[in-house]
């Protein structure tokens, strides 16, 4: 049986959330899988790993540093590996930017792209997902520099629940672990 590891960093939960997505449907394709929160387990070895996703969340322009450890002191056993690097990005939000297709192109090629670029690797997969927003958990400087979006977010997302706007296309991530199952 295959096996597949998802280290991924999260400031507000949301690449959490997502690697849970992706490890079901691992694991329903038959692929035994271990998801691992970076800030809270270290990993030893990926030696028994026959694919390794990497995932963050976005803040400040920036991945979490967690998972960015991983990939710089894992870099050359991940260049031998399937690799596949998925971010949660606001920028990703579709309907937050119809009018402005260039923010989530420049920020695919940022994020993800020059990611893989910076560690010299070549992933199989990468996957430019949306955020959650919650304004009761998200802090406080979060929280104020985001007001100003909370009508756009209201206006083309429904609230999960209150406070809670999904940006995410689940389809999208379910699909996109899927064809990762092609790739193994």
């Amino acid at each position: 049986m295959p096996k597949a590891l998802i280290v991924y960093g999260t400031r507000t939960g949301t690449a959490a959330i997502t690697a849970r997505d992706i490890a079901q449907e691992l694991q329903d394709g038959g692929v035994e899988t271990r998801v691992v929160d970076a800030k809270k387990e270290k990993i030893r070895s990926i030696a028994e790993y026959d694919l390794i996703i990497v995932g963050s969340g976005i803040a400040a322009n920036r991945w979490t540093g967690e998972p960015e450890s991983f990939l710089k002191k894992f870099r050359k056993e991940l260049a031998g590996k399937k690799l596949a690097l998925y971010v949660n990005c606001g920028s990703a939000a579709e309907a937050m930017n119809e009018d402005k297709p260039e923010v989530a192109a420049n920020a695919r090629k940022r994020y993800l792209e020059e990611k893989a670029a910076k560690h010299s690797l070549s992933p199989i997969a990468l996957g430019f997902f949306g955020a959650i927003y919650n304004f009761n958990t998200m802090p406080w400087v979060m929280r104020k520099g985001m007001e100003f979006e909370r009508p756009k977010l209201a206006a083309a997302y429904k609230e999960t629940e209150p406070g809670v706007y999904d940006t995410r296309d689940l389809e999208a991530i379910r699909g996109w672990a899927r064809e990762l199952l092609t790739k193994i």
